[in-house]
Parts: structure tokens; sequence; C-alpha cells
């Protein structure tokens, strides 16, 4: 752990859900109690919902070893919001995935990490905090502003130079996921067939909220190209792909967060 707290800022960054996690709050500052329940919160998130460890609830229930109904509220919420995210995907993102070898299995990792940022921020909202972001590993929430009042500045890392950025994007009070495989791999899978989607290298997404934001730049990930359309059809969201081919392609409403000359 990383953590640094004056009059200015508070920061800290710490390995959790498989990512780094780092907090960077402006004034008006919050306890250093809020920030330890945020990271203490998200740990008890990571030994809940992760698909590694055997005896996390996700894992049981995977085995059916519990019942969903005798389940924690967290572990039925995000069940029931990533069978409603199946069903608007048309099955592109779904916790219930299919594997190349016809078998199965549950993972919602795809939207407990964006789902455990957001609720961290609120967390920090309720204190007080107005100006602050949280990323875990690209998903991001930004609120208020960064110094001198400045929109939060995100760096979308080109997929295939790692000391370069694709775009930069200007944003207060929005979340921003980016979904590809430069960081970790193919680790993305088409649960409707198990096999690797084919197309693009990068998707980012901005919304309103990281959960949903999340989820969405993985489905639009799947559905490639053909799936802008359907994504710029979703309220108050907005999408920034690169293709296999190293070409730029955004949604409409990408136009007022891109940095032009960055």
């Amino acid at each position: 752990m990383i953590a640094t707290h004056d009059a200015e800022a508070i920061r800290r960054v710490e390995p959790l859900m498989g990512t780094t996690v780092s907090l960077d709050i402006r004034p008006p500052l919050v306890s250093p109690d809020v920030i330890d329940d945020v990271f203490d919160q998200l740990r008890d998130v990571e030994a809940r919902f992760s698909t590694y460890r055997p005896d996390s609830e996700i894992s049981r229930l995977a085995r059916d070893e519990v019942r969903e109904e005798d389940c924690s509220l967290d572990v039925r919420h995000v069940r029931a919001a990533c069978d409603h995210l199946a069903q608007v995907t048309g099955g592109a993102f779904d916790a219930r995935r299919r594997r190349a070898d016809g078998g199965g299995t549950l993972d919602p990792s795809g939207f407990v990490k964006g789902w455990a940022i957001e609720e961290a921020a609120w967390r920090i909202d309720s204190a007080g905090g107005r100006n602050y972001w949280i990323n875990a590993g690209g998903d991001i929430v930004a609120r208020g502003h960064a110094e001198g009042g400045r929109p939060w500045r995100v760096g979308i890392r080109h997929p295939d130079r790692a000391d370069r950025v694709a775009a930069v994007l200007a944003v207060s009070d929005r979340a921003v996921a980016t979904s590809g495989t430069y960081e970790r791999g193919a680790h993305i899978a088409d649960p409707r067939t198990g096999l690797a989607p084919t197309g693009l290298s990068s998707v980012t997404v901005v919304g309103p909220r990281l959960a949903f934001t999340d989820a969405y730049a993985t489905a639009l990930f799947v559905m490639g190209l053909d799936g802008m359309e359907w994504l710029s059809r979703q309220a108050d969201y907005a999408a920034y792909v690169i293709t296999d081919d190293e070409r730029t392609v955004w949604t409409e409403g990408m136009e007022r967060y891109l940095v032009r000359g960055a």
C-alpha cells in the first residue's frame, strides 16, 4: 500500500481485485477513516466475489453448495444486474459463460469491479467528498474536478504501444471503462460461444455509472464494430474503439470528452 495525505490531496494505491486501485481526493477532503472503510469494503467484495478463491460466496454458489436465495443481498443484486445485462446486450455480456469445450461457468467479474468502485464512490460522496477519482485498472469514477477546477484527464492507452496514449478524455462526474487484451491478454470471451472476439483491440466507454459502463465496454468488445450502433442507442453513453488494424472509431457522444491536440 502507498498512501499520502496533506492539505491539498489524499492519495492511496493498493493492489486489489486482480489489479491496482488508486484513489486521489482533492478538497474538500474526507477523514482518513473513510478511506480505510473504502478499501476494507473493496477487500470484502474481493473475498466474496473472487472466482479464484474456492471459499468465496460466488465460488460456492457456482458449485451449488449454497442456494441463491440464501446468498447475501450483494450477491443477489449482482446476479440480478448481470441477468438484466445479458438481456439488454443480447448475450454479449453474460455472467453465465459458455466455454469452447461445451462446459460453462459463473463469472460476474465483468460487473463486480465496476459495481464495487461505484459503491466506494458513494461512500466518499456521503462523507462530503466532491472532487476525486478512483481508478481500478483503467475503470474510473471521476467526480468533480482536479486541480485548478479542470476536468480530470484520462488517457486511453495505445493497445500496441505501452508508452503512448491513443486519445485523452476530459471528464467530470463521469465513469470511464476500457476493455481490451493489451493488459491481461485474451481474457475476454464471447459468452455465447466461449471463443475470443475479433475485430477490436480496445474499447473505451464513458457513462454515468461505472458498473454499467464497465459491462457495456465488455459487451461492445464482444460485439465488435457492429456494436457501435447499439451503444449509441444507450442514453448518456459514448464509446471510442481501436480496431485490430489500428483504425479509431467513436460515437457522436464521445466528441464532448475528446481533448484535441493532446
